[in-house]
């Protein structure tokens, strides 16, 4: 008889699981959907969590003006548990990756979190409309970021990490110093913290920091060989542009200059390895399909999906320039000095100034506070030199370098030991 009944038990709970787990799910759904100026909340597929859904968030364009109106932001859910720890990733750009079903977010899958994803106003699905570029400000995406998180809370009341890679790694650090008890630990990759428009301390670490004299030395012939066949590769240059419809601010002569600036902080920044150089006595055409493959024209064209950026980098966030004695004898450019104002902005923020307030509030910040903070720096990547490296003797904030890392470190990148050492340090905050 007993069985009997624990078969039954056991068929009846297969039986049931399918709609006890609906129910979970239901559940977390009808959370979200009931959170203040959540709408849209879809479910997404996923491979790394038991549950994922998009939705969007109404804020207002601008927290110091409600009457400027409000906006519609992404925000991605992807749920480990109610018992979880939760990651919120400070994106600087678009969301589009984090809906695709095997996204996990590196610290999420290390420690098992809920991760809490946040698409950065005026990118992708979070444009305002009609685009309005004065609500376009830091202070504003970190508002955004402080409604997100107190809403999800609610839901999430564990401990939560805040992290982001690049302009999102940027957004962690100025989130902490603006919010600073928002989260429990800030984690921001390859961050800059720039300190003007052209910051200054990126072109003397390309020409000479980064990696070794040969290496650099290397680079610095192959810019050289592009410039002095100039005019063997601008037909190519000119049927690129033109196949693309790329649309420029200055001439293709000058585009083109400004490409060779560019491939040295591209080269770096990506760590493309040295072998992937052509040899200078390389054909027209393969040094052309190199050049072309390392720096794409559209960076410098009005078709730029970068926009927001810009305005953002000219504005608040800093930028970096060129170092052009080296090529100056073979270059058609006078020079490029405020090339983000006058190649990369929309006509009418031309005039746009830089505003020195973010980095001074966020360097008072970090030398006079020690909060949980790990930095992570990759050791041939050119925004470095611009980055947080410089902070030492601190009880709580740690800065790792990963000495021949690029733009790409991340922790999983790191020596085993490294690695261990971080997610040690982690798991301990996340326990006291």
């Amino acid at each position: 008889m007993r069985k009997q009944e624990s078969r039954f038990m056991l068929f009846l709970l297969l039986l049931l699981f399918p709609l006890l787990l609906n129910a979970a799910q239901g559940d977390l759904k009808s959370k979200l959907a009931a959170l203040p100026g959540v709408s849209e909340v879809e479910p997404l597929k996923s491979t790394q969590y038991s549950e994922k859904y998009t939705m969007m968030f109404e804020h207002p364009l601008d927290y110091k003006n409600p009457q400027a109106g409000k906006f519609l932001q992404r925000v991605i859910v992807g749920h480990a548990g109610y018992d979880r720890p939760t990651v919120i990733v400070t994106e600087g750009y678009w969301g589009d990756y984090a809906t695709r079903e095997n996204y996990v977010e590196e610290l999420s899958k290390l420690l098992n979190t809920n991760v809490v994803f946040v698409e950065y106003r005026y990118f992708g699905k979070s444009m305002p409309n009609p685009c309005n570029w004065d609500y376009l400000t830091v202070e504003n995406s970190l508002n955004d970021l402080h409604q997100v998180r107190n809403a999800l809370k609610s839901i999430y009341p564990g401990k939560w990490i805040s992290t982001g890679i690049s302009k999102g790694g940027q957004t962690t650090l100025f989130y902490r110093t603006y919010f600073p008890n928002d989260v429990d630990i800030s984690v921001p990759y390859v961050a800059p913290l720039n300190r003007s428009v052209e910051d200054g301390r990126h072109q003397p670490f390309i020409e000479n920091k980064v990696s070794t004299t040969q290496n650099r030395q290397k680079v610095k012939e192959f810019q050289l060989e592009l410039l002095k066949r100039k005019a063997e590769l601008m037909p190519l240059f000119r049927k690129h542009c033109e196949e693309k419809k790329y649309a420029f601010r200055a001439s293709e002569e000058d585009i083109f200059d400004y490409c060779v600036m560019e491939y040295a902080f591209g080269l770096w920044q990506w760590g493309t390895p040295m072998d992937k150089i052509p040899a200078l006595t390389a054909s027209n055409e393969e040094i052309f399909n190199h050049f072309i493959a390392m720096i794409e024209p559209d960076y410098f064209s009005k078709q730029t999906p970068y926009t927001s950026f810009n305005v953002q980098a000219a504005h608040e966030l800093g930028y970096y320039g060129y170092d052009m004695k080296p090529f100056r004898k073979y270059m058609s450019l006078k020079t490029t000095k405020d090339y983000l104002r006058r190649l990369m902005l929309p006509d009418e923020l031309r005039n746009v100034r830089f505003d020195k307030t973010l980095y001074n509030n966020t360097m008072k910040f970090l030398k006079k506070n020690d909060p949980k903070m790990i930095f992570i720096y990759g050791g041939i990547d050119p925004w470095g030199a611009s980055g947080c490296t410089w902070i030492k003797g601190k009880q709580n904030i740690k800065v790792y370098v990963q000495p021949d890392g690029s733009h790409r470190t991340r922790i999983g990148t790191m020596k085993p030991e490294v690695q261990k050492e971080i997610i040690d340090r982690l798991k301990r905050w996340l326990g006291e």
